[in-house]
C-alpha cells in the first residue's frame, strides 16, 4: 500500500495547542497511513482497532510496520460477526500480527492509540481495515475525554458483548466443541 498523497496535506502534526481535532475526506489516505503517521509522532504504543472487515493487504501493512520499527507494543482488534467467514480465512495472518482479536456485532471503525508515554489519539473513520480507493472520512482527536469515552465503550463491548476470535477459530476447525 503505497501512500499516494502526502498525509500532511490533510492533517497537521498532533498535539499542537490549537489542533486537538482534525478531519479529512479523501480517496488518497488509508487507515494504515494514519496509524503510521500517529506512531511516528507518539512512539511505542498500544493500539485498539474496531472494524466491520479486515483485509490481507491491511494485515500485511501492519506486519511490516511492526517489523520495521518497534512502535507497536500491542494490537487489539474487534471484528464484526457478519464478516467472520472472511476473517477466519485470514486467521493465521491475524495471529501473526495481532495479540487479541474479538468478534461482536460491530460496524464501528475506530482506531485508538495510547503511547507508552501517555499520549492518546482517537480516530473515528468511515473506512474498514482494508485497502480501497473510495472517498473515506475521519475525525482525528487528541482530546483525552474522547479517547477515554471510546476506550471504555470498546472495553465494555469486548468484555460483555464479544467472543475471543481465537476461540471461535478453534471451534470452527474442530479443536474443541
Amino acid at each position: 500500500m503505497q501512500r499516494r498523497a502526502d498525509i500532511t496535506y490533510y492533517l497537521r502534526p498532533l498535539f499542537l495547542s490549537d489542533n486537538t481535532t482534525q478531519a479529512y475526506l479523501t480517496n488518497t489516505i488509508q487507515v494504515a497511513d494514519v496509524l503510521e503517521w500517529i506512531l511516528e509522532q507518539v512512539g511505542k504504543s498500544d493500539v485498539w482497532m474496531t472494524t466491520f472487515s479486515i483485509s490481507e493487504e491491511f494485515l500485511r501493512r501492519l506486519y511490516f510496520m511492526r517489523k520495521k520499527s518497534e512502535s507497536i507494543h500491542s494490537i487489539t482488534v474487534l471484528l464484526d460477526r457478519k464478516a467472520t467467514q472472511k476473517t477466519i480465512n485470514l486467521w493465521q495472518f491475524i495471529k501473526e500480527v495481532v495479540q487479541d482479536a474479538y468478534i461482536a456485532d460491530n460496524h464501528s471503525k475506530i482506531l485508538l492509540v495510547k503511547s507508552l508515554s501517555g499520549q492518546n489519539v482517537s480516530v473515528v473513520t468511515s473506512q474498514n481495515l482494508t485497502r480501497g480507493n473510495r472517498y473515506e472520512s475521519a475525525i482525528v482527536s487528541t482530546e483525552n475525554n474522547v479517547f477515554n469515552t471510546l476506550f471504555e465503550q470498546i472495553q465494555d463491548l469486548i468484555t460483555y458483548h464479544s467472543i475471543p476470535f481465537y476461540d471461535l477459530y478453534r471451534r470452527a476447525i474442530g479443536e474443541y466443541p
